[in-house]
């Protein structure tokens, strides 16, 4: 549309594609910026037709870029059809049947053309939340500022749900009602409304329906607004997404300072999708971050905080991180990025740990194993902790309550009131309060402790401590044999354990070891202890009894 246009400007009318220019050609003219839009001068009553042709340009410009609907061929795109959900294909065809349009949408098509399966499958249809509800015996309907409708297929883990969006109009951010503050502070004037912005022009509500080349539109990324249709095994290609797809090239769709601004979290995506896709973004897409930034402050603690665990379980955590620093990100963003990402920790011992934790965060989902949050922040945040259990304990305070402590004021500076904090917390305080419990190999604190739901997770936590040399490798190992053993095997480790803490405390008191590596302590410095000893023996219930070690813990 733009082409012809300009044609008018230049005195040729004609309105057809010239021979020799494909399709493809024509829909990759994207309108370029213009200093002055050419609607605010003032026309004649009558204008000519240069001028009438001047003014299409600019509300073209002005308005949303729809785009031109090319139906890619599956002889072009090649997507491998065994790549494909059997559930996500049957929800595709149950709407078509219905008599809706409906695809497969998004970055489950911008994967499969890069080769790749899918981790989710979205579909985009023009049926209502209400009417995609009705076709499907497990269809719930979820959001507040998007509706969609979650259609659930199988049950326990091995479920999966397939998420179904109604295709939503581009409206303009100006002509959407205004509140002021955010979803929680606003919630009562939100109440009823289908097109809200706040004061910043993000979106806080967008639920009203509209045709596909609207639906594209509005989407962010030219190689995520894209529909498969698996019945016809074709693409519908808007924005030229497949050639961005295959240059490797992310683009925003639309003035991405717009954008940015309907939807600050766009930010953290760009970031995302450039880490796990190897994808260069496009300098139009990239100058503004920067400046568009600050906007991610008014965007709730809860969206950002998953947002933050996304960019770091794609299994390209390391590759996000580079690319924050990249983008100037890096910092004051997210509170628990500023503990590992802060150049003052760079060779400090952090740096390596996190790397680790990072590296096997990846390899895990590369293998298609489970991740679990709570971990992976355990070990972000784990020096935070023991830096300020060090505080404490030398103002006094015992090993363990100051532990305690620490974990309380880490926890609410780096994580805050976030939605599932609770379990959040839970999970995490249990990896680190074991820590200084590992130390301690008696009969009796040892089996309580293996037939703990979190003690694999407690283990692991350990032997990444030992990796680095934060641990005794020896007391990684020891439980690692300890946690498979039979009920023999388990008396020979009690022994041995007994002769490595008499060992370690002898070479201490020659002087070949600090004092704390006594104590076995988790983290720093243990305050030591006087413990009466048990005799050397065996205890009335026949397992070997020993001495403890002498153990502070953090």
């Amino acid at each position: 549309m733009i082409k012809n246009i300009i044609r008018k400007l230049l005195g040729k009318s004609s309105l057809s594609t010239p021979v020799g220019e494909t399709v493809l050609e024509a829909v990759s003219l994207r309108p370029a910026a213009v200093p002055e839009p050419i609607a605010s001068r003032p026309l004649p009553v009558e204008p000519t037709p240069v001028a009438a042709a001047a003014a299409e340009l600019a509300s073209a410009v002005a308005g949303p870029v729809r785009g031109r609907r090319v139906e890619v061929p599956a002889s072009v795109h090649r997507i491998d059809p065994s790549l494909l959900d059997d559930r996500a294909v049957k929800v595709v065809t149950t709407l078509q049947d219905a008599g809706f349009e409906a695809y497969i949408v998004g970055g489950a098509v911008r994967d499969l053309l890069l080769g790749h399966r899918p981790k989710d499958f979205d579909v985009a249809t023009n049926a209502t939340p209400e009417q995609v509800k009705g076709l499907f015996r497990r269809a719930f309907i979820i959001g507040r500022r998007f509706r969609i409708v979650h259609v659930v297929h199988g049950r326990g883990r091995e479920h999966e749900v397939i998420e179904v969006s109604t295709f939503r109009a581009y409206l303009d951010p100006a002509a959407a009602e205004q509140v002021e503050g955010h979803e929680k502070t606003s919630r009562a004037a939100l109440a009823d409304k289908s097109h809200v912005v706040d004061a910043s022009g993000r979106v806080l509500r967008d639920n009203v329906w509209g045709p596909q080349d609207e639906d594209a539109a509005r989407r962010d990324f030219t190689v995520n607004a894209l529909y498969y249709d698996p019945r016809r095994r074709i693409v519908v290609d808007y924005h030229d997404g497949i050639a961005d797809a295959q240059a490797r090239v992310l683009r925003m769709i639309g003035d991405p300072v717009t954008r940015y601004r309907e939807d600050p979290v766009r930010i953290i995506r760009v970031v995302r999708f450039a880490a796990k896709l190897g994808f260069e973004i496009e300098p139009g897409t990239r100058e503004p971050i920067r400046a568009c930034a600050e906007l991610l402050s008014a965007v709730p603690a809860s969206r950002m905080f998953d947002e933050m665990i996304k960019l770091l379980q794609t299994g390209h955590s390391l590759a996000s991180l580079e690319e924050l620093r990249k983008q100037g990100l890096h910092s004051g963003i997210f509170p628990i990025l500023d503990a590992v990402l802060d150049e003052a920790h760079a060779h400090d011992g952090r740096e390596q740990f996190i790397q680790r934790a990072l590296a096997d965060t990846d390899r895990r989902v590369g293998e298609g194993k489970p991740v679990a949050p709570s971990f992976m922040l355990a070990c972000m945040l784990w020096h935070d902790v023991v830096r300020r259990a060090d505080e404490l304990r030398a103002r006094g305070e015992p090993p363990v309550p100051a532990l305690q402590l620490a974990i309380d004021a880490v926890f609410d500076a780096r994580i805050g009131d976030i939605s599932g904090r609770g379990k959040l917390a839970a999970d995490m305080r249990e990896i680190w309060m074991m820590q200084p419990r590992l130390e301690r190999r008696t009969p009796s604190a040892a089996l309580t402790l293996v037939a703990q739901p979190r003690f694999r997770a407690g283990f692991d936590f350990l032997r990444l401590r030992a990796d680095t040399g934060e641990a005794d490798a020896d007391l990684a190992h020891w439980w690692e044999r300890f946690s498979t053993a039979d009920d023999a095997l388990r008396e020979a480790l009690f022994v041995e354990a007994r002769q490595q803490d008499q060992a370690r405390r002898a070479a201490v008191a020659a002087g070949e070891l600090p004092a704390e590596a006594a104590a076995g302590t988790a983290g720093g410095p243990a305050k030591k202890r006087r413990r009466r000893r048990k005799p050397a023996g065996v205890r009335a219930d026949g397992a070997p009894a020993f001495a403890e070690a002498e153990s502070g813990g953090d």
